[in-house]
C-alpha cells in the first residue's frame, strides 16, 4: 500500500516510516509504557534487532526521536548494513539542538514537535522552519490537533514554509481531538487537508495497539489524503506480523 518513495526537493522520502514511538515507552502506551522504557529505550540493542528487522521487511525510513539510546540503536542497525532514510522529530525547547543532531545524521526531513506546533506561535515557529530549511532539510510540522491547528493553520502567516504535516488519525479518533472518527468527522478533517495542500503522514493509525493492523489498515484505504505512514514497533514479531500486513493492503 505504501512501497516506494514520495520525492520532494531532490530528496526521496520512504512512504512507510518506522515510527519509534514505543521505544521511548510514549505515555499513550498505558500500562506497557514502562514495559517498553525497560525492554527498548534501557536495551539500545533490541531497539536496533528491530530496526533490522523493519530494514529486512522492506522499510527504507524511520521516524526518529533525538533520544541518545535511539540514535545509538540506529547506528547499530546501520553497522549491519541497515541504513533508512531519517525523518527527525525535533523536540520543544531544544530545537537548534536538535535540528543540529539530525543534519549531522543526513536527515532527509525534520518536523518540529506537536507541542511546538500546537501552540500556534507563528513568528517562533517560522524561525525554527527556516533553521530547518538553513540545514538543507525538508521542513514539516507535527499536530496532536489535526482539527484546531490545520484550522489555525489555514490563516497563519507561516502556510509557505513546510511541506510536510504528520497527524494522528485512525476509525477510534484515538488521540485525536475529536470524540469519534465518523463520517461527519472523516468529511471535516479530509476538507481541511485539502485545503492545506501538503504532503501528509499519518500517525496513531494503530491507536496505540487498541486496533488490529488489519482493522487500521482497511480504514486508512478509506483515506485518499494520506501520503506516507509512520507506525510504531515494539518487537520483531510486531514488525513480521505489521509490516507483511501492511505491504498486502
Amino acid at each position: 500500500m505504501y512501497e516506494g518513495y514520495l520525492e520532494l526537493e531532490g530528496k526521496k522520502l520512504p512512504k512507510t516510516l518506522l515510527g519509534t514511538s514505543p521505544f521511548i515507552g510514549a505515555s499513550q502506551f498505558g500500562h506497557r509504557a514502562r514495559l517498553y522504557q525497560l525492554d527498548l529505550y534501557q536495551k539500545p540493542g533490541n531497539m536496533a534487532k528491530i530496526i533490522k528487522k523493519s530494514y529486512q521487511l522492506g522499510v527504507r525510513g524511520i521516524q526518529l526521536l533525538p533520544y541518545p539510546p535511539l540514535i545509538e540503536a540506529l547506528k547499530m542497525a546501520q553497522k549491519d548494513g541497515c541504513y533508512m532514510e531519517i525523518v527527525g522529530t525535533v523536540l520543544s525547547d531544544q530545537e537548534e539542538k536538535d535540528i543540529n543532531l539530525f543534519a549531522g545524521l543526513d536527515a532527509n526531513a525534520m518536523l518540529l514537535h506537536a507541542e511546538t506546533t500546537d501552540r500556534a506561535e507563528w513568528n517562533f515557529i517560522a524561525e525554527k522552519l527556516e533553521s530547518i530549511a538553513d540545514s538543507g532539510a525538508i521542513a514539516g510540522l507535527v499536530t496532536h490537533k489535526p482539527f484546531l491547528t490545520t484550522r489555525k493553520l489555514l490563516k497563519s502567516s507561516i502556510i509557505k514554509l513546510f511541506q510536510l504535516y504528520m497527524i494522528p488519525v485512525n476509525r477510534l479518533g484515538y488521540l485525536m481531538d475529536c470524540d469519534t472518527h465518523g463520517p461527519t468527522e472523516r468529511s471535516e478533517l479530509r476538507q481541511l487537508i485539502q485545503q492545506l495542500d501538503k504532503n501528509i503522514i499519518a500517525k496513531k493509525l494503530l491507536a496505540a495497539g487498541i486496533m488490529t493492523p488489519d482493522d487500521a489498515f482497511d480504514y486508512l484505504k478509506t483515506l485518499d489524503y494520506v501520503d506516507m505512514v509512520a507506525v510504531g514497533i515494539a518487537s520483531e514479531d510486531e514488525a513480521q506480523n505489521t509490516f507483511e500486513i501492511l505491504a498486502k493492503k
